[in-house]
C-alpha cells in the first residue's frame, strides 16, 4: 500500500484484549470484527447444532460457511458452548475470568436466566465490560420484543424518507441499523475500557438498533424540533443542501456536491448555465431548495448532452465535487479502492481462497490487520478451553457430555 502502514511488524492497538463474543448475525459480529481487527482476541462463542445463524444465510462458498459468515468473522475464534448445560455455563465463567469484554444480543432476560448475565459475571470479574445489543433496549415497553434491521428502519423513521416520493416505501440498501448498532457498540466498549483503564472499574453497557438508527437521522430530526415539519423522501436529493444529487447524464448519471456558494457557482459554470447564478430563484441555497425539482430540470438539460466520464473529467478540472454511481463490479475494480488496501484475501481451511474487505480505519503507528479466515464452527474449542486450565481429559468429557463440541483441524 503506497503510503499507508505495513502493518506486519508492527504492534497492534488492542493486543492483549480478550473479548467474548455471545452475538450472531450482525450488529453484534460486526462489533467484535472491528475490535479483531485491531488486534483483540475475540472467541466466538457459539450454540452448538449449526452455531452463529449467519453460517447459513445468503450464498454459500461451502455447503457450511455463508458468504455473509465468512465476510463478517475474520480473526477471530471458535468454540461452541452449550448454555443449556451446566457444564457449558461453567466453562463460559471460567473463561469470563481473564477476559475484559463480553458482547452478547440475546433476548431481554435470557442470560440473567443462564447464570450469565452482568451481575453474576461481575461477581467473578469485577472489571469486565459487558455489552448488550437488542432490537429495542433492555428497558420500557418494547423491552422484550425482539428486533431485526429491517423493523429498526421502519420505526426510527428510516424509512418513511428513503426512496422516491410517490413510491412504495424502501429501506437503506444496506442493513444501517444494524451496522450502526455494531459502531456504537465499538464507541461504548472502548469508551468504557478507557474509564476502566482510569478507574479500573469494568461495567455495563447495551445498545439497540432502534437506537442506532434514530440516530442517524440527524438533518430530520433537527428540521421536525426547529419547524415540526414531517420529513419525505426525496430521492438522491439532500435535505439541506441544493444542487446535491444524482443528475441524468447521456448514459447514466453523475452525482453532484454544491452545498455552498462558491461550489454552486462552480458547478453551474462547468455545465455551462452561467445564466443560472444571478435568476433570484437559484441566488442562494434557501432558493435552490425551494425550487428543487426545477433546478434539477433545467441541470439535466445540459448533463445529459454529454457523458458521464465526460462530465467527470470536467468538473474535476472545474474544482467541483462529483463522482461516478459504481456497483460492486466496478468498485472492487477502482484504482483508488486497490490503492488503499481495501481488498484482503486469506485462505480459509475449507473455503479456499476468500476476499474480504479490509481495514477503513488506518492507524499508522498501530495499525489494524487481517491474518485469521472466519473460523470453522468448534475449531478453536480445545485449543481455547486448554489456555483455560481444563485438561484434554476434562475436554473429552464435555464432549461426551455435549456441553461443549470442537473441530479439530
Amino acid at each position: 500500500m503506497k503510503n499507508l502502514p505495513n502493518p506486519f511488524g508492527m504492534p497492534e492497538a488492542l493486543d492483549g484484549v480478550r473479548v467474548l463474543d455471545c452475538s450472531q448475525i450482525l450488529a453484534g459480529p460486526f462489533c467484535s470484527m472491528l475490535l479483531a481487527d485491531m488486534g483483540a482476541d475475540v472467541i466466538k462463542i457459539e450454540k452448538p447444532n449449526g452455531g452463529d445463524d449467519t453460517r447459513r444465510m445468503g450464498p454459500p462458498f461451502i455447503d457450511t460457511e455463508s458468504a455473509a459468515f465468512l465476510a463478517m468473522n475474520r480473526n477471530k475464534r471458535s468454540i461452541v458452548l452449550n448454555f443449556k448445560d451446566p457444564l457449558g455455563v461453567e466453562a463460559m465463567k471460567r473463561l469470563v475470568s481473564s477476559a475484559d469484554i463480553i458482547i452478547e444480543n440475546y433476548r431481554t432476560g435470557v442470560m440473567d436466566r443462564l447464570g450469565l448475565g452482568y451481575e453474576d459475571l461481575k461477581a467473578i470479574n469485577p472489571g469486565i465490560i459487558y455489552c448488550s445489543i437488542s432490537g429495542f433496549g433492555r428497558t420500557g415497553p418494547y423491552a422484550n420484543r425482539g428486533g431485526y434491521d429491517l423493523i429498526a428502519q421502519a420505526m426510527s423513521g428510516i424509512m418513511s424518507f428513503t426512496g422516491v416520493p410517490g413510491m412504495p416505501p424502501v429501506k437503506a440498501g444496506v442493513p444501517i441499523a444494524d451496522m450502526n448498532a455494531g459502531m456504537f457498540s465499538v464507541y461504548g466498549i472502548l469508551t468504557a475500557y478507557i474509564n476502566k483503564l482510569k478507574t479500573g472499574q469494568g461495567q455495563y453497557l447495551e445498545i439497540s438498533l432502534l437506537e442506532a438508527a434514530l440516530a442517524y437521522t440527524v438533518w430530520e430530526s433537527a428540521g421536525y424540533f426547529a419547524t415540526g415539519e414531517v420529513a419525505g423522501p426525496l430521492g438522491s436529493s439532500h435535505r439541506n443542501s441544493a444542487p446535491y444529487q444524482a443528475l441524468a447524464t447521456s448514459d447514466g448519471y453523475i452525482v453532484v456536491g454544491a452545498p455552498n456558494q462558491p461550489n454552486w457557482e462552480r458547478l453551474a459554470k462547468a455545465f455551462g448555465c452561467e445564466e443560472l447564478i444571478s435568476r433570484q430563484e437559484y441566488k442562494d441555497n434557501s432558493g435552490r431548495l425551494i425550487n428543487r425539482e426545477k433546478l434539477e430540470t433545467e441541470l439535466e438539460i445540459a448533463t445529459r448532452k454529454k457523458s458521464t466520464d465526460e462530465w467527470l473529467d470536467i468538473l474535476e478540472k472545474a474544482g467541483v465535487p462529483a463522482g461516478p454511481i459504481l456497483n460492486m463490479e466496478q468498485i472492487w475494480n477502482d484504482p483508488q479502492i486497490l490503492d488503499r488496501g481495501m481488498e484482503t484475501v486469506l485462505e480459509h481451511p475449507t473455503a479456499g481462497a476468500i476476499k474480504n474487505i479490509g481495514v477503513a480505519a488506518k492507524l499508522y503507528s498501530t495499525p489494524g490487520r487481517i491474518t485469521r479466515p472466519a473460523p470453522v464452527l468448534g475449531q478453536h474449542t480445545r485449543e481455547v478451553l486448554l489456555d483455560a486450565g481444563y485438561t484434554t481429559t476434562q475436554i473429552d468429557a464435555l464432549i461426551e457430555s455435549d456441553a461443549i463440541s470442537t473441530k479439530d483441524m
